[in-house]
């Protein structure tokens, strides 16, 4: 029999279904995988074998009494550990949470739970999802499975999904959850040669996840390929009224439609993103990339998003000042860490509670953010810097006159070396430089895998969409998928 492990969400579907093997030998085999690199790979937080065979042995009876079965049953997922999950602990990968275990389940899960998904256990991540790398973790670092040829430096697996994009390239997981605020699911996917896209602002319900930056954030699976990725986020989206920013619009048939045919569609490339000092294996991949959908029948033109010089800073003030505002609630009180000095009152208590809860890299968003929203300071800086996002919206509307999808790298490098750019946020911020705009401007936007660099690390080609327009970006992936024939997978040295 073929490994199990091997398959995607399509294969493991479709192969539960006609009964080739069972859900349980699926999840079995996933279980063994987790286990075997956890040491090496730290890519979980908390692993449930328990409850990925719980799931696996209900569609197995689900199938034998003949009832339908669900768009994911028989496939064990893994959870990022920023989802609520009922009697499983949840932590946002931060001291601040540790061993706090919700009575309630996110909206999301609990539609993939619906769908016939396990989950296999709760993936690692940067703290509450502040980082690129993956290395501001309470629970240590993930490590990205791929290696530069000839050398043995542990890399990056990108951020903050990072825990989620190293368990699905390494096969621990055939497919997992990530979030967006700027690039977290585009930018791991790329740097470990997987898929994941980025939906519309409000196509999946932010209840139950842990808030970073409200009007950023955004909930999208992270998989092998295009098609797996379509039939996840089918089970994952739609209206919540739980969410006041979620979409009343249908769920549409995303996977039904997948066509690669591009024949009268338009593809703009930004002459903006093509900057001085361009990563020169980037650009050779963006040019491949342009290319291919030539081939698919699109008509490649130039199109200008001149704002976007000033998306990164804009997103990092109001990031950070979103991120003050919703992490207010840790304060020792309700849930979560409590530090109680000796003699200590309510105030002593704040301070404690978060001087401890907190890591470096959240305890500088929070003071970023702060300092924006202060008194003198507000519409220096924020109110200026929610002027500039409308600009970049605009932007993209004006682009999208011109074209139908654009076409961009995902990111400015492929992965980095771990330790590498810790010493220098600003650094470590320029890796959102190409995801950042489009979640500025709430857009569907996906990383597919375009090949390998010169040092055999894989490199992604980024897809933006227009509001609400899933399948077009869907298309366009699977055009590049089919014609960059990205096979590539990292050795199993763990």
């Amino acid at each position: 029999m073929t490994d199990l492990t091997q398959l995607g969400v399509k294969a493991i579907r479709d192969g539960v279904a006609s009964g080739d093997f069972t859900a349980r030998e699926v999840a079995e085999g996933f279980n063994a995988n987790v286990a075997a690199a956890q040491g090496a790979l730290n890519a979980f937080i908390v692993a449930t074998p328990e409850r990925a065979l719980e799931a696996a042995d209900k569609v197995d009876a689900d199938r034998a009494a003949g009832k339908p079965l669900g768009k994911m049953a028989g496939v064990p997922i893994g959870m990022k550990d920023l989802f609520a999950t009922r009697g499983v602990q949840t932590t946002a990968a931060s001291h601040m949470l540790e061993g706090f275990t919700p009575e309630y389940e996110s909206t999301v899960s609990a539609k993939l739970w619906e769908a016939g998904a396990g989950m296999l256990g709760k993936l690692n991540l940067d703290q509450f999802a502040m980082g690129s790398s993956n290395e501001t973790s309470h629970f240590g670092n993930v490590v990205n499975p791929w290696r530069r040829s000839g050398g043995n430096a542990q890399m990056a697996p990108g951020g903050s999904s990072g825990g989620s994009s190293a368990a699905v390239a390494a096969r621990l997981a055939p497919a997992a959850t990530g979030t967006d605020t700027g690039g977290s699911i585009r930018q791991p996917a790329a740097f470990t040669g997987i898929t994941g896209i980025k939906p519309t602002y409000g196509r999946c319900s932010r209840w139950g996840i842990v808030a970073f930056a409200s009007s950023l954030d955004q909930a999208g699976p992270m998989a092998r390929d295009v098609t797996d990725c379509a039939i996840m986020l089918e089970a994952m989206a739609g209206f919540d009224p739980k969410d006041s920013t979620s979409l009343d619009l249908p769920v549409p048939e995303w996977e039904k439609h997948l066509d690669a045919d591009l024949k009268g569609k338009r593809v703009g490339i930004p002459r903006e993103y093509r900057m001085d000092g361009m990563d020169a294996d980037v650009a050779e991949s963006w040019d491949r990339g342009a290319q291919w959908l030539k081939d698919a029948g699109a008509e490649v033109v130039e199109i200008s998003l001149p704002h976007t010089k000033y998306a990164l800073p804009a997103y990092y003030i109001i990031a950070p000042a979103e991120a003050s505002s919703n992490l207010a609630r840790y304060d020792g009180v309700r849930y979560g860490l409590r530090e109680l000095p000796e003699k200590a009152n309510l105030q002593d208590m704040y301070a404690a509670t978060r001087a401890e809860g907190f890591g470096a890299e959240v305890k500088r968003r929070i003071l970023i953010g702060t300092y924006v929203l202060s008194a003198g300071f507000y519409d220096a800086y924020y109110t200026q810097a929610q002027k500039v996002r409308t600009l970049i919206a605009r932007d993209f509307e004006l682009a999208f006159a011109q074209c139908d999808v654009i076409l961009a790298p995902t990111a400015p490098t492929a992965a980095f070396a771990l330790g590498e750019k810790t010493d220098d946020p600003l650094s470590m911020y320029l890796n959102d430089v190409f995801a950042v705009p489009a979640s500025l401007a709430g857009l569907p936007a996906m990383s597919v895998p375009a090949g390998l660099n010169r040092d055999g690390l894989p490199l992604g080609l980024q897809i933006i969409g227009r509001t609400f327009d899933e399948q077009g970006v869907l298309n366009a992936g699977l055009a590049i998928e089919q014609r960059a024939g990205f096979t590539a997978r990292p050795d199993t040295w763990w």
